[in-house]
């Protein structure tokens, strides 16, 4: 029985991590703090055969820590949950010889200030962007670059849309940078983030994001999927539609540009997870990507619309294992979820959009 450590489990695709692995038969050890565990809900540990107890915030005893555990167990693949956790996965896998992405460019899968950087190097279509501690820092870097407003303002560590807004004008900066750097400390991880800010130019166009299965540098991308999203300065995703509605070559030309997303990252075993948008006059540029899988249910999304179980390709690449198939079986900080299903997507579109216009949400 093939045995893997995945480091960390309490993130949002942990579950699904741990039933495709029961599904495909294989053991599974997590690698986490020993305080964390004790918050793991009952349903978790069931599904996990032993645990790895080491300080994820200090990479390189954590590396000496569990390179010894993967050695004394036999484990036969590295996989992670959370991307904060991208590096430590990335550095692993190599030090056991195992299937994992390059991890000279991990820290740029996680960290969005060297991933600018690495799109910049890789000629990747992508928002000019700039870094800075200061909104005055922010405000001087734009006009050096001849960046004009809006601008999206970012932490440069940080996960999914926490801490990042939308800017119309300069006089919203400070407010913006002080948003962005008012989580120091990642939890539940402990992890200290780096307190510069991210500022990227705002153009036009609708979002979508790509999930991609990648194995040995090779590229099998999972359908195209639509965001819908709040507006104002504070952005927040409300839904998605699997899959968008997108003339066929926009779609070729999203891909493309993931593509080279990938290569510049250094990703070339496992899953991706890639926010893109289509400006009028640019066509397909790279918001980000994360070197794993996505949240918010977005597997369940996938599944339902393609029979393929991303957590299962994730494991089978880790393993060296074969390609993603058809699955055998069938936000921690939302607070519920809705799956629609249609034959269209203008359909799947109006049934969300009835729903959602008939809910009402009270918090106490």
């Amino acid at each position: 029985m093939k045995k893997i450590l995945l480091i960390e489990a309490f993130a949002n695709s942990g579950h699904y991590v741990l039933e495709a692995a029961r599904a495909l038969g294989v053991r599974v050890f997590v690698a986490t703090h020993e305080d964390l565990y004790e918050s793991y809900p009952a349903a978790l540990r069931d599904k996990i055969h032993g645990t790895a107890f080491t300080d994820l915030t200090q990479q390189d005893q954590a590396l000496a820590d569990l390179a010894a555990f993967a050695e004394a167990q036999g484990i036969d693949g590295v996989a992670g949950c959370c991307e904060f956790f991208t590096p430590l996965v990335a550095h692993l896998a190599a030090c056991l010889g195992l299937p994992g992405n390059d991890p000279r460019r991990a820290r740029a899968c996680r960290h969005k200030a060297d991933m600018a950087q690495a799109f910049s190097a890789g000629q990747v279509p992508a928002p000019r962007t700039v870094s800075a501690h200061t909104a005055a820092e922010a405000a001087h870097a734009l006009g050096r670059a001849g960046i004009g407003f809006p601008v999206v303002v970012k932490p440069a560590e940080q996960g999914g849309s926490w801490g990042v807004s939308v800017v119309g004008s300069p006089e919203q900066l400070d407010s913006a940078v002080d948003h962005a750097r008012s989580r120091p400390i990642t939890a539940p991880y402990g992890l200290p983030m780096d307190q510069r800010v991210v500022v990227q130019e705002c153009g036009p166009g609708p979002e979508f994001s790509l999930d991609t299965v990648v194995r040995r540098r090779e590229y099998f991308h999972l359908p195209l999927i639509e965001k819908h999203t709040t507006d104002g300065v504070h952005r927040a995703e409300t839904g998605h539609t699997c899959p968008a509605a997108v003339p066929p070559d926009d779609l070729r030309a999203v891909r493309t540009a993931v593509e080279r997303a990938l290569g510049a990252l250094g990703i070339r075993n496992g899953v991706a997870h890639t926010e893109v948008k289509i400006l009028p006059d640019r066509g397909p540029v790279v918001i980000e990507v994360g070197a794993g899988l996505p949240g918010d249910h977005l597997m369940d999304v996938v599944r339902r619309a393609t029979g393929i179980d991303e957590a299962r390709a994730y494991l089978q690449n880790v393993l060296g294992a074969v390609r993603a198939g058809p699955s055998r079986r069938g936000h921690r900080r939302r607070r519920g979820h809705l799956v629609f299903t249609a034959p269209t997507t203008a359909q799947v579109n109006a049934d969300a959009a009835r729903a959602l216009a008939h809910t009402r949400m009270e918090v106490s």
